[in-house]
């Protein structure tokens, strides 16, 4: 198979377990409601997921890369399915956490495993324009997926979407193990499989490596600390409708859907920090309107949510660019699951941290500003870092 029907199958798989991890925030609103929660209790629901993609990425640094890229892709698709399915049949509050969990086991190393996969397929210097497809995927969940779960959840019932995507993921599944090449080299790069302690200690004391997944970490804190409360804050202090929420996702990925692959081609060209720099900075601006915004117009809304979608994603895109190239082909696997483990034990760690912070008074998110300055403070660590990272051999 081609490499870009690869890329795009890959963006494919992307688009599916995305729209799920984004799903239980655009609808944070009703599940407040439905089960008569605040936002400590839907920050957990948030969390669970991310705390499940933890556990599971822990697992992942040790077996990884000891598989097919293909079985382990597979193998992981198959249960997000089922998790995400199930989760239409919940009735209670303790039950859809739990399940969130599981499901989290499952998807939440979807990305990093498709990262491995990119970076084994695309070189260094043309590796930008992948990345910018693969978050492309991203845009396309906003665009189509989520304004579509809203409807469907507005019109009939909440559970309705996750049954949609758990049996998209089915067929999903099997498109995968039709068409989907089997991926080995990594297995016989260098020719030697290293043990599971040797792996963890070439890592941290790889200096390089390590300042990669400190960035990849910290970037992550920073992006995802407003993330979680956006759309109830859109909903109960600017005064959107819960279908006008749509809108955000669906104007945001059409703008990220056109910025992404020409980021993508900039940081082939630019190189990673011009872009990277750039992007960082003009994300500050809608940052800090957003989480400041009170009662205003939909348009004026509508627009720093967009520009905050296309500067969000293109820090990523650059970041990640040069992080996958951190490491060499035959650890890369291990690596992408120990990124993965950070991250969403940072994304864990801000959504609880954004609970105990912002607390709903008087029908008003309160305190909702504080997130958006830990947002930029954080996000100022990471210029230091990105500068140090260095293109390891075989990228």
């Amino acid at each position: 198979m081609a490499r870009p029907v690869i890329l795009f199958l890959l963006a494919a798989v992307n688009f599916t377990h995305i729209i799920d991890a984004m799903l239980i925030m655009p609808l944070g609103d009703i599940f407040v409601e439905q089960f008569n929660i605040g936002a400590e209790k839907y920050s957990y629901l948030v969390g669970a997921y991310s705390f499940g993609a933890f556990l599971s990425s822990i697992a992942g640094i040790f077996f990884m890369d000891r598989f097919d890229r293909k079985s382990a892709l597979l193998c992981l698709f198959i249960g997000f399915a089922i998790g995400t399915f199930l989760c239409s049949f919940v009735n209670f509050f303790e039950t859809f956490v739990i399940l969130r969990f599981i499901t989290g086991c499952f998807g939440g190393i979807i990305g990093s495993l498709i990262f491995a996969i990119v970076a084994d397929l695309y070189k260094f210097h043309e590796r930008g324009y992948a990345m910018g497809i693969i978050f492309g995927a991203f845009s396309a969940a906003s665009v189509m997926g989520i304004p579509f779960s809203l409807w469907i959840a507005a019109t009939f019932d909440w559970t309705i979407p996750f049954q949609v995507l758990g049996a998209l993921a089915g067929v999903m599944c099997i498109v995968v193990a039709l068409y989907f090449p089997n991926m080995t080299d990594h297995l016989t790069a260098k020719g030697v499989r290293k043990s599971n302690l040797q792996i963890l200690k070439n890592i941290y004391q790889d200096s390089n490596q390590v300042t990669a997944l400190t960035l990849g970490a910290i970037l992550i804190l920073g992006h995802y600390i407003i993330i979680p409360f956006i759309s109830p804050v859109y909903i109960k202090n600017v005064g959107f409708t819960q279908f006008e929420i749509s809108y955000m996702f669906l104007f945001g990925g059409l703008a990220t859907v056109i910025s992404a692959p020409i980021v993508g081609r900039m940081v082939d060209k630019f190189g990673v920090f011009p872009v990277f720099l750039t992007a960082l900075l003009l994300s500050f601006i809608p940052t800090l309107v957003i989480t400041n915004m009170g009662a205003s117009p939909i348009w004026y809304a509508l627009i720093f949510s967009s520009l905050f979608f296309v500067f969000a994603s293109s820090r990523m895109i650059s970041a990640n660019t040069l992080i996958t190239a951190a490491v060499g082909t035959e650890t890369r696997g291990s690596f992408m699951s120990i990124k993965a483990a950070l991250q969403q034990l940072s994304i864990f760690a801000v959504t609880i941290l954004g609970g105990q912070i912002v607390v709903l008074n008087e029908d008003q998110w309160k305190n909702y500003e504080i997130l958006g300055i830990l947002s930029v403070l954080i996000c100022l660590i990471t210029i230091p870092l990105i500068k140090k990272i260095k293109v390891a051999e075989g990228n």
